[in-house]
């Protein structure tokens, strides 16, 4: 083949490509918009036995529950025109953003909501504009005129409400209203689905504003501004920080922390992980979060375990910035201590207990005969069936390592963690991470988070996701044909 073909080739693979991109997005935009029975062209949703943005801009008179009457609605709309006008420059526009955040600050949630529905309904891409940049650009393929027209489609597919939402992170304070616009909204995505197209703006946005070239990884110790501890403090979400002395702990000789930090917003972590050096691999959460123990000999440390990474901002749900966080963390640790030699978590099992309620009968059924003999012996319940084996485990952390009641339930863990996909993807939220990273599934851990919460979430298991730096590439590998990557001692516990 010659250059010339394979560069025509690779144009219009390319252009095929965001050809594609485009059409899947304008077949999503009129999905929605027939969904709830709009006309493409109009893009207003009305509430159910009520009235869309267009219906009351019209109005004289507020209706039932509406929260912002007719002129009050005109009024903020006026206002967001101006901010997203593009005749105005990014600073006047921001500036004009700025007074609708004010006003936002005061108002009650109803009137945030009609200020949603004014940005989904009255902010609408113009589809017509974007299915002629879109002929053109397919009539532009393999010519010289394919870059202006790719230039032109691009252009096409910004639409007013994503301009509108760039004004908004023009001022100072602008990138932490954006965010926790998002984190009001989510809770209601699933029955308000009008709000699904703000939503996507937003979490594309954010995508792009917080990628991980953007962001500086910092250390964090004891000696970082009390300000930023108070943040460690607020935002720990794997085992909650009990005093400041839990926390001096969790900082000592032994331990790092290192947290993702984004220029607009100073002195905010956006994710951290907590770091313990160790000798071997830990088993358990408990020596970890001792206050007693004695700092650990570094020159002894063989280990690194992650044992909690925290997110930060629920508005930037979505947008995975942790595994960045883990290689750059892996790196920095290598450099200060060359002699370590294993990476891993130990992580909690969060959807266990909730998905082995539901799956109890078909876990029994696929545990060895012998397994389930033993568990009704020990139990003295020789009838013991698959209604009735989940009962036995009232205490579990009080039961013994080596007993059949614990050998059956690691069982349930390692079929949940290393059988169990949905989707294509593990169904346990920390799996996902882990697993998406490139880590294997590598032990079960009985009574490794003997807490009230951990006995909630999973019965008080845990687990330790390896992390081995040259396999990361063939684990992620196996995770995309289907396969969950487990060590051979979690892949016997799964068949048991």
């Amino acid at each position: 083949m010659t250059k010339t073909s394979e560069s025509t080739e690779t144009a219009a693979s390319t252009a095929s490509d965001i050809g594609a991109m485009a059409s899947g997005w304008l077949q999503k935009s009129a999905a929605w918009l027939r969904s709830v029975g709009i006309p493409a062209e109009l893009g207003n949703d009305a509430p159910e036995g009520g009235r869309n943005t267009t219906e009351r801009l019209k109005a004289t008179l507020r209706r039932g529950a509406e929260a912002l009457s007719p002129r009050e609605l005109r009024r903020v709309l006026a206002d967001l025109q101006g901010a997203a006008a593009s005749e105005v420059s990014d600073v006047e526009g921001g500036r004009l953003a700025e007074q609708v955040m004010q006003w936002y600050a005061g108002a009650a949630p109803a009137e945030r909501q009609d200020l949603w529905r004014l940005l989904c309904e009255q902010f609408v891409p113009d589809v017509a504009k974007i299915q002629q940049a879109r002929q053109r650009y397919e009539d532009a393929l393999g010519t010289s005129g394919m870059g202006a027209a790719e230039k032109h489609l691009r252009r096409a597919l910004l639409t007013p409400r994503m301009r509108l939402l760039q004004r908004f992170a023009v001022p100072p304070q602008g990138m932490r209203f954006l965010l926790d616009l998002r984190a009001d909204l989510l809770p209601l995505l699933k029955t308000e689905e009008w709000l699904g197209t703000l939503d996507a703006d937003l979490e594309y946005l954010f995508s792009t504003w917080f990628d991980v070239a953007f962001l500086e990884m910092r250390s964090l110790n004891w000696d970082s501004p009390a300000s930023l501890l108070e943040k460690l403090i607020k935002y720990e979400a794997v085992h909650d920080i009990r005093s400041w002395a839990d926390l001096k702990n969790r900082l000592d000789s032994d331990r790092r922390c290192y947290g993702f930090f984004h220029p607009r917003l100073p002195g905010e972590p956006l994710i951290f992980v907590e770091v313990a050096l160790v000798g071997k691999m830990s088993d358990s959460i408990t020596p970890l979060l001792d206050e007693a123990a004695a700092a650990a000999d570094l020159t002894k440390a063989s280990t690194a375990i992650f044992y909690s990474i925290s997110n930060t901002q629920t508005g930037l749900r979505g947008v995975s910035f942790g595994d960045s966080l883990i290689k750059n963390v892996v790196e920095q640790l290598l450099q200060e201590f060359p002699k370590l030699r294993t990476f891993a978590t130990l992580s909690p099992i969060p959807g266990f207990r909730h998905w082995l309620g539901k799956h109890a009968d078909s876990v029994w059924e696929s545990a060895d005969k012998r397994l389930r003999a033993d568990l009704a012996k020990a139990v003295g319940n020789e009838a013991l069936d698959s209604a009735q084996w989940l009962a036995v485990y009232d205490k579990p952390t009080e039961l013994a390592a080596d007993s059949a009641q614990a050998k059956l339930l690691i069982h349930a863990a390692a079929v949940y963690l290393g059988k169990t996909m949905e989707q294509g993807r593990p169904v346990d939220p920390v799996a996902r991470f882990h697993l998406g990273n490139g880590a294997r599934v590598e032990r079960l851990n009985w009574a490794g988070d003997p807490s009230a919460k951990g006995v909630k979430q999973s019965y008080g298991l845990m687990v330790n996701y390896l992390y081995d730096l040259k396999r990361l590439d063939k684990h992620r590998s196996l995770l995309a044909q289907g396969k969950v990557p487990v060590s051979p001692a979690v892949e016997s516990q799964a068949k048991a």
